[in-house]
Parts: structure tokens; C-alpha cells; sequence
């Protein structure tokens, strides 16, 4: 390819040729003034060939290859490497140096080079005289080597490129530690990620390629957040077994690696035999680590208020998790799915949900997850006839991720279902709602207002509302509860400062079993039950106005809706009206609130209809709070622990 600029070109005339005295008619110069020339400017082109350089390069291959002016040999290794000082002087900031002007090498006729390998060399010499560079795995240690030891950065460049690219389980540890050892940071930071999300594989199929990792590689996987399918005992008998095999450290060293480690994500008894298992374990930096990790476990049921750092959770940011529903609106699963909104994929949580429920309310605290009141269903046989019981229950139960584990706190003081949870400063308040009890197929709806303070392990009485409401929807805006609908077009807004609930502006229509969501300050109002027009709505708290917004193509209710940090909100599942039937859906919809558009992402492993949805959030960054009764709630055991000054002499859990 030929490109052409056009510019202008200065001519002399004849008389300047003679170089006579410049006389200008406007300005006069003083006689003792040089002569200045005089231009005429012409147009001119210049012109530039796109395989010029490419010939260029080829022209010195083609010398190479035939040995023709070559005037410097370079030795490695025995191995003689004749080449064109010049070229090599222009494309290496190495060769430039040392065929400067006051160098010994500058005009030697052979050049040694004892610290790369010979087919190091002969990579980067194809690379300088053709620019491809032949790289794989198993030349990619030599090639870097030789890149980085001859300065040749556009080389080094494209192995830091192979190097992210081709990250994988098998390779990642080495890739860490050569992009350490030659300062890659982007290659170093992509492979410390790839370990810490294949470290499950890694511990089972390459222990040893981990106990061969950098320190600083070590030292940034166990601070990473998301480490999934691996136990945090694992990790720390990994930290043990690397300094086993790489130490003696120096105790600060020891200290920044083990101090990394999640200790409150840690049992009780592995803690106990953490603390005996290395002469690292007992500096007084990390006895105090294990110190915190065990006056949390003694916190029991206060434990969601009392996250850190250490006791965050290493999973997945933002994951939803649909808990109950299920094919069928009458006999409700006790499955509890999560969703990974990153690659759009499900995984079912290994225990399912204590009791089978309908019309229940969840939500999240400090990364566990709140299961609260709702319909208990039941099988239940008369006469020989199998049949299906309900009855509205107030239990609590909280799921512990940490450990798996389900357990039962404290009740609420009224049964509610079809009711409404939101969760303000650690603080769970659960609104309206109704009673049914098996001896009775009526309902009675309820006004009162509840909230649970972890501090104290106690529900206490709130602002009722002005009237009973079931089938409401909530969300939460500026730290004040919005209510809206329950078979009517009403709002409610409570301001927790406040001691009573006060009306704002109505929805355009009247919604049961609806949704709200708050989404950058706005709240929107998502479909009810059997509502004809499948419309959707936005509210302005500052102006009071309610502004109808794109309708759903379809209507659906009995669905999940979780509303994403981004600004997204999700809807899972739900039920339709096809044809004069109902049908379970399986469909996962986004509504882009800045674009006020909808759309299908992925669907549901099958129909589910009654799912509960929140997020699986984590609260970090606060202080343990320490000097609380040494209670293990819900084990029937207690925690016997010995000092001696700052130092944790043993740990034992008596048995009854």
C-alpha cells in the first residue's frame, strides 16, 4: 500500500543563485544583515510503502540465512549465532549499550552471552529479524529469559500476552512464578486469580505445584475473595505445608502470609488443632487472630453483626438465592438455588430448607441467610387419603454458609404469611401479613409490625400499620419503609425516626402479590396477580408522582425478583395465563431500569413458581466486638479456653 501526502517545496530563483541583497518593499533591514535567501514554495507528495519494512526485515533474514556481512558472532552455549551488529544495536536497548561507543565489545568480533540458552537466543534473533516469535510451554521459561535479559520489551510484551491467554489449572502456578520472577504484573495478577478459583482442583490433582508457588503469589491468593469449593482449613494447612517446605521464614514474613488466612471461617475443633500444628502458629499476632475467630463462634446467634474480614465468606460477589417454590404453586420444594449473575449459571446449596413453605420472606444478613414465617405445608392422611396441610407458622430459621448448616432462632411474637421482611441496619423488620391455622380455612390479615434486634435476640413491637395488608409488596428507601398495594393502589411510608405510618401518592392501579424494588433512588412497582395490562410503574420520592413505564409482553405473578447493584432487575420464574390455563414458567427475564427495556438471559433448570429471592450479600469491614459470654448457640456445648498473658494455651470442647 502507497500513501501520499501532498505539502509545499521551497524553489530558488536565479537570482538567488547570485545571492543578491534582500530588498522587501514594506520592511527595511539595516545593511549589515546576512543576506537572506528568498523561497518560492512548491507542492509536493511524500509517499510511504507499507512493505518497505517488511522487505527491509526480509532482506537481513535473507543475509543471516546465507551469512553475508555479518559482523559480530554471538556464543551461547557453543552454539555460534552470526548477525548484523546494526540491526541488533537498533532493535535491543541491551545491544545498544554494549556496542556503544566506549564498550570492549564494540568492535569484538565475537560476544559471549553465558547467562540465556541457545534456543533463548535463537527465538529472539528470528523475532528481530522476521518480528514472529515462536513461543510454547515448554520454550516459554528460555524465550522470557532471553526477551528479558536482552531488553527486548516488544518481546517480553508478547510472552506476558501468551501467558494470560493460555491460563489454565495445569499451567497456573509456574505461569505465577515466571511472571514473578521477571516482573509481569498483569500476567502475575491473571495467574493469581486462576489459582484461587481452581484452587479446589489444585489440592487434589497439583498440591505440589502450589507448595512450589512464589511467596507473593501465596500471599495474594488467600487474600482473594473467592476461592470457591474450598474450606478455609484447607487453606491453612496449605500455608503450614508451604512453609514446611519452603521455610524457615523470618516470623514477619510468616506473619503476612498466615495473617491472611480466614480463621472465623474455621471451626472450633480445627482451630484447636490449628494452633498446635506449627511453630509459626504461636507468634502472638496470629494467637490473637485465632483469639477473634473463637469469641465470634462464642457469639451464636449474633454473629451476622459481627462480621470482618475474617469471617467474610470467600464466595461468589452478589450471587442470588431462590429459596422454596417449586413446579407446582400447592406443593412447594424445599431446594434453595443459587444464581451467579456472571456467567448465568445454577447450583442447588447441599441443604435444602428445614420445613416446606409458601408465602414466606427472606433475607440477608452479614452473608446468612434469614428464612422467616410463611405457610408450613405438610402431608397429612385421613381415612386412608393422602392430603396436604397448611398452617401459618412465626419460626426463624438462619443458614450458616460457613458451615452449612441450618439452625432455628428466635420466633416472631405474631405467625405471619404473604407478609413483607426488609432488613435497616442490621435490623430485620417483618410487616403485615395473614394467620391461617389448621383448624380453621378462614384467615385473619394483621396490621402489626415486628422487628429483630440481633444485639438483644429479640423481636420487638413496631408502628402498626394503619390497617391489616397481606399480599403487600416493600422496599426500602433513605432508610424509610415503603408498602404498597395489598389489593389497592395505597402507599405507606414509614420513617424508622418516626412512630406512625403516613399515606403518598397511589399506584396507577390496585396490585396484589406484586413487587417493588429501589433502584438509584427510584422505587418501581413490578406486576401483581391477574392484572390485565401488564403494566409497570416508577415512583419519585421527591416529587410524589408515580410515571407509568414499558409494559411486560406477558404478564406473569408468583415469580422471584432480586434487584442487582448495577441497576438490574431479575425475575425468576412465576406463573402465566396460556390458552385459558396456568403455566409454571421457567424463564429468567432482566428489565435494564436505565433503558427501560426487557429481555430473557437464560431460563431456570425447569418451571418454578413461589420462590423467595435475596442476595447472598456480605457486610465487611467492621470490628469484631469482643468480651461477650463464651455461648455456642444451638450445640448444647461450651468453650473452655486457657490463657497465659496473650498466648492461647489450649482449646476444649467438654462433652455432655
Amino acid at each position: 500500500m502507497v500513501s501520499h501526502v501532498r505539502h509545499c517545496r521551497p524553489s530558488r530563483t536565479k537570482t538567488q543563485m547570485e545571492r543578491p541583497r534582500f530588498i522587501c518593499p514594506l520592511i527595511s533591514f539595516p545593511s549589515f544583515l546576512p543576506y537572506l535567501p528568498i523561497f518560492w514554495m512548491d507542492s509536493y507528495s511524500v509517499l510511504y510503502s507499507s512493505s518497505h519494512r517488511t522487505g527491509l526485515l526480509s532482506g537481513f533474514q535473507r543475509l543471516r540465512s546465507e551469512r553475508k556481512m555479518c559482523d559480530v558472532v554471538l556464543q551461547v552455549g557453543g552454539v555460534a549465532f552470526p548477525c548484523h551488529r546494526a540491526l541488533l544495536a537498533s532493535s535491543s536497548e541491551y545491544f545498544w549499550a554494549l556496542f556503544g561507543e566506549t564498550t570492549a565489545e564494540r568492535l569484538a568480533g565475537t560476544v559471549s552471552l553465558p547467562a540465556i540458552t541457545p534456543e533463548g537466543l535463537d527465538a529472539i534473533l528470528d523475532f528481530l529479524y522476521s518480528g514472529w516469535l515462536s513461543v510454547s510451554p515448554s520454550t516459554l521459561p528460555v524465550v522470557l529469559e532471553a526477551a528479558r535479559y536482552l531488553q527486548v520489551e516488544t518481546a517480553v510484551s508478547i510472552c506476558e500476552r501468551f501467558i494470560t491467554d493460555g491460563l489454565c489449572a495445569e499451567n497456573c502456578c509456574c505461569y505465577a512464578n515466571l511472571a514473578e520472577r521477571h516482573a509481569l504484573p498483569d500476567a502475575l495478577e491473571a495467574a493469581n486469580q486462576t489459582i484461587a478459583l481452581e484452587m479446589m482442583v489444585l489440592l487434589q490433582e497439583n498440591r505440589d505445584d502450589l507448595l512450589g508457588l512464589n511467596i507473593q503469589s501465596l500471599m495474594e491468593v488467600l487474600d482473594a475473595d473467592e476461592i470457591p469449593g474450598v474450606k478455609e482449613v484447607e487453606l491453612a494447612n496449605l500455608a503450614l505445608d508451604w512453609l514446611d517446605e519452603n521455610g524457615p521464614l523470618p516470623l514477619l514474613k510468616s506473619n503476612f502470609l498466615l495473617s491472611r488466612l480466614r480463621f472465623g471461617l474455621v471451626a472450633v475443633s480445627d482451630l484447636n488443632n490449628l494452633s498446635n500444628a506449627h511453630k509459626a502458629m504461636t507468634t502472638p499476632l496470629i494467637r490473637s487472630q485465632l483469639t477473634r475467630a473463637l469469641e465470634y463462634h462464642w457469639s451464636g446467634l449474633t454473629q451476622p453483626i459481627r462480621q470482618s474480614k475474617q469471617t467474610t465468606l470467600r464466595a461468589a460477589p452478589n450471587r442470588v438465592l431462590l429459596v422454596g417454590g417449586g413446579p407446582s404453586p400447592d406443593w412447594p420444594e424445599q431446594q434453595v438455588l443459587t444464581f451467579d449473575p456472571r456467567n448465568r449459571k445454577f447450583s442447588p446449596l447441599r441443604s435444602g430448607l428445614p420445613l416446606r413453605l409458601r408465602n414466606h420472606c427472606v433475607c440477608s444478613v452479614g452473608g446468612f441467610l434469614f428464612v422467616i414465617g410463611g405457610d408450613e405445608v405438610k402431608e397429612g392422611g385421613e381415612d386412608g387419603k393422602n392430603s396436604v396441610t397448611m398452617a401459618t407458622t412465626n419460626q426463624v430459621w438462619r443458614y450458616d454458609p460457613r458451615f452449612d448448616c441450618w439452625e432455628q432462632v428466635e420466633s416472631m411474637q405474631e405467625r405471619r404469611a404473604q407478609f413483607t421482611c426488609c432488613v435497616i441496619a442490621d435490623v430485620i423488620y417483618a410487616i403485615g401479613g395473614r394467620q391461617t391455622r389448621l383448624d380453621a380455612s378462614a384467615h385473619t390479615s394483621v396490621a402489626s409490625v415486628e422487628f429483630y434486634d440481633m444485639a438483644e435476640r429479640s423481636w420487638r413491637r413496631g408502628a402498626p400499620m394503619p390497617c391489616p395488608l397481606y399480599g403487600h409488596a416493600l422496599t426500602v428507601l433513605d432508610d424509610c419503609i415503603y408498602v404498597s398495594g395489598g389489593a389497592t393502589k395505597e402507599v405507606l411510608h414509614w420513617d424508622l425516626k418516626g412512630r406512625s405510618w403516613e399515606k403518598r401518592a397511589p399506584m396507577s392501579i390496585a396490585r396484589f402479590g406484586h413487587r417493588l424494588a429501589t433502584v438509584n433512588n427510584y422505587i418501581y412497582a413490578l406486576l401483581g396477580m391477574y392484572e390485565p395490562f401488564c403494566d409497570i410503574e416508577r415512583y419519585d420520592s421527591q416529587a410524589d408522582h408515580w410515571t407509568r413505564l414499558r409494559p411486560l409482553v406477558t404478564g406473569s405473578f408468583g415469580y422471584g425478583m432480586a434487584s442487582m447493584p448495577s441497576g438490574i432487575l431479575l425475575v425468576f420464574g412465576g406463573r402465566r395465563w396460556s390458552d385459558g390455563q396456568e403455566v409454571i414458567v421457567k424463564s429468567v427475564l432482566e428489565y435494564d431500569t436505565k433503558k427501560d427495556r426487557w429481555r430473557e438471559i437464560c431460563q431456570l433448570p425447569r418451571p418454578l413458581t413461589g420462590t423467595e429471592c435475596t442476595l447472598d450479600s456480605q457486610l465487611v469491614g467492621r470490628d469484631l466486638k469482643v468480651g461477650h459470654k463464651p455461648v455456642l448457640s444451638g450445640s448444647g456445648q461450651k468453650i473452655m479456653l486457657y490463657f497465659l498473658g496473650s498466648r492461647v494455651l489450649s482449646i476444649h470442647t467438654p462433652k455432655q
